[in-house]
């Protein structure tokens, strides 16, 4: 059964000009505010701008963090590592990438902590692959990461622009079971993507899915505005058996409306997997 979770940061006002942050003075307010907007889970952001104040760096911290999961019952299963879009690994001198990946050893040791067992690496914008050369530094990068992943029993999933068979050609070259693939609805859409060619080509590799809508050649928009086939997307995870949660990334709304806004998408997408259900029951 998919569940409904969502992006840290999307239930508060957003800060400065940060469309998507570690909201460095309310993180723990929205622990309660997930469970307010009916959701089950959030997904933890470590990024540069809240790095020093990031619980997820102090023993108290992660302390902290457990006691607010349990106690509203909303759990922290992944993280969003925007920490490399500051500084991506792709682009970077010789001593530059060895410190993030140094950053990448710490953050999975830290996560391992909290039980957390999906961190996803962001390869867009910034950060995105752009040769051949590219792909085998991303390669290179997983290889020396995996030993490491293995020990803290944590996957590495990808989030890429790449086109489908691209991106199941370098999964191919990658066959760790631990490194598997964020699909991002609202981008995948945007690029004009085939939905059925990308679950062809790598279906059975994704492990975690952002659901958000976004117009081809353009940006994001409310659910079900755009170009993201979304009730598509609902079918072919039920058919690949995919049972873990969606995570909401979508558009924002008016400011402090925020809880609102997150329970209007949560029922949106609740009404989608339900009709879902009903038609598989019927057939």
């Amino acid at each position: 059964m998919m569940s409904i979770g969502i992006m840290q940061g999307r239930l508060l006002p957003p800060i400065g000009n940060h469309f998507q942050c570690f909201p460095r003075e309310q993180w723990a307010d929205e622990v309660f505010l997930a469970k307010e907007a009916g959701l089950s889970g959030i997904e933890w952001i470590y990024d540069l701008y809240g790095a020093d104040v990031n619980p997820l760096a102090t023993d108290a911290g992660i302390e902290k963090m457990k006691s607010l999961s349990a106690r509203h019952g909303v759990a922290i299963h992944s993280v969003c590592a925007d920490y490399f879009m500051d500084r991506p690994f792709l682009r970077a001198s010789r001593a530059e990438l060895a410190e993030r990946v140094t950053v990448l050893r710490w953050l999975l040791q830290r996560c391992q902590l909290l039980a957390i067992d999906r961190i996803v690496l962001p390869f867009v914008d910034s950060a995105k692959i752009n040769t051949p050369e590219d792909i085998e530094q991303v390669i290179a990068l997983l290889n020396s990461v995996l030993e490491t992943a293995a020990a803290m029993n944590i996957e590495l999933h990808l989030e890429t622009s790449l086109p489908p068979n691209e991106f199941a050609a370098m999964l191919a070259r990658i066959s760790h079971p631990l490194v598997k693939v964020n699909f991002d609805s609202g981008n995948s859409a945007a690029l004009g993507y085939d939905l059925q060619e990308e679950f062809l080509a790598y279906g059975e590799r994704i492990g975690s899915v952002h659901v958000k809508d976004r117009l081809r050649d353009g940006g994001t928009v409310p659910l079900g505005t755009g170009d993201a086939k979304l009730d598509l997307l609902f079918d072919a995870l039920e058919e690949i058996g995919y049972n873990r949660n969606l995570i909401l990334q979508v558009a924002r709304d008016i400011p402090g409306e925020e809880v609102t806004w997150a329970k209007k998408n949560r029922s949106f997408v609740e009404e989608l997997l339900f009709s879902q259900r009903s038609s598989q029951a019927i057939s």
